[in-house]
């Protein structure tokens, strides 16, 4: 597949591109040493000698994402499952986007999961600030993913987002592959996920005719994703602190790197991909003041990802914990709840900060496995 030059500063790499980047991310030090503690020296050692023959994207994904993904899967979950493939179609590209939990693993297994279900992948919206080294930025792009920027100001942001927008439109329209985003910049922290108004007006920037039009040809194809355990809950809390004890406090890049190092190589217990079916676009979104449209748009997508949520017991024990209750009692046992105090203690220690503030790190840590039930029970009218 050929692109417009248009978009050489963002797609991901074609076919011919692979043979080049692929030789020099497995030359990478930091990627053997990753990818050896997973396999071992002398299967790492194979993959390292077939690269040579990877002439495509596709041969890629099979040989190296899958295989990895595979076995992370394996020593990182307790089973890991894609529900409601039955609401889309193989043949149909469609705009999938989802809650976010994870920088790393939420698309990537997404991948994963399409393959063992028989759909194509989809392309993967990654953003800049995340590509901290070459290596990154190479391996991601033979992995289906465009980039997107989040520098510049604010007129620079305005052409940026047109760009996007056009990229993602001809992908699905004239590519015909499915796209995945996330429903905001960056993970909703505290898990209480709500898609921003901003990203639907990114998505209207291209495409003819009126927003219901334009929203319709994207075919949009909300998910939701559930970990039963969030490797990186207590660095999400630690941020937390930070933040509040600090206003001017800003990530800096090595703190995104052991997100993404703890988000990889952590226990995930069971893991569950909601596919929501297509989002219903009705023709009265075009009455709503052209201010609002977006608001609209991004509470029906809201909806459909909190009303599939797949709820585990530690969701509900968090949820009674929060409000000092047993309103969702029925849902766990006296075991699970011990199990997931226990657990929360355990991720409070690992957190260094020299003013911990155990109160406030629990509540926030209870609040993240809380805020989808409560999500949930609203969406349901429950």
């Amino acid at each position: 597949m050929k692109y417009p030059a248009e978009f050489d500063d963002i797609r991901c790499y074609v076919d011919s591109e692979v043979n080049e980047k692929l030789a020099k991310v497995v030359s990478e030090p930091q990627v053997s040493h990753i990818l050896t503690a997973l396999f071992g020296a002398d299967t790492w050692k194979k993959m390292q000698q077939a690269a040579a023959q990877v002439t495509d994207v596709h041969a890629f994904q099979t040989l190296y994402i899958v295989a990895i993904l595979n076995a992370l899967a394996q020593k990182t979950c307790a089973g890991i499952q894609l529900l409601g493939a039955e609401k889309i179609s193989q043949s149909q590209a469609y705009l999938h986007m989802t809650n976010h939990r994870d920088i790393t693993l939420d698309p990537a297994f997404l991948n994963m999961l399409l393959h063992h279900n028989g759909f194509n992948t989809t392309q993967i919206g990654i953003g800049n600030n995340l590509l901290i080294a070459p290596w990154i930025e190479w391996a991601v792009r033979l992995n289906k993913s465009f980039i997107v920027r989040r520098d510049g100001g604010l007129r620079e942001q305005l052409m940026i987002s047109k760009h996007m927008s056009s990229y993602m439109r001809y992908v699905l329209t004239q590519v015909k592959e499915s796209i995945w985003i996330a429903q905001r910049e960056g993970r909703a922290k505290d898990s209480s996920d709500k898609t921003a108004p901003a990203i639907i007006k990114m998505l209207s920037m291209s495409g003819e005719g009126s927003f219901v039009e334009k929203m319709r040809a994207l075919r949009i194809a909300p998910i939701a994703i559930n970990y039963e355990y969030d490797p990186c809950d207590y660095l999400k809390a630690k941020e937390f602190q930070q933040k509040r004890d600090d206003a001017a406090y800003k990530k800096q890049p090595a703190d995104d790197m052991l997100n993404m190092q703890t988000g990889i190589l952590g226990y995930k217990g069971r893991v569950r991909f909601v596919i929501a079916g297509e989002l219903e676009v009705p023709k009265e979104w075009d009455d709503v003041p052209r201010a609002m449209q977006a608001d609209v748009a991004a509470a029906a997508i809201d909806k459909l990802i909190h009303a599939n949520y797949y709820l585990f017991p530690n969701n509900y024990v968090a949820a009674d914990l929060l409000s000092e209750s047993d309103a969702f009692a029925d849902n766990y046992t006296t075991e699970e709840k011990n199990k997931f105090i226990a657990y929360i203690e355990s991720q409070l220690q690992k957190i260094d900060l020299p003013n911990r503030d155990d109160a406030f790190l629990r509540h926030m840590m209870y609040t993240m496995y809380a805020n989808p039930v409560l999500n949930k029970q609203k969406a349901i009218g429950g």
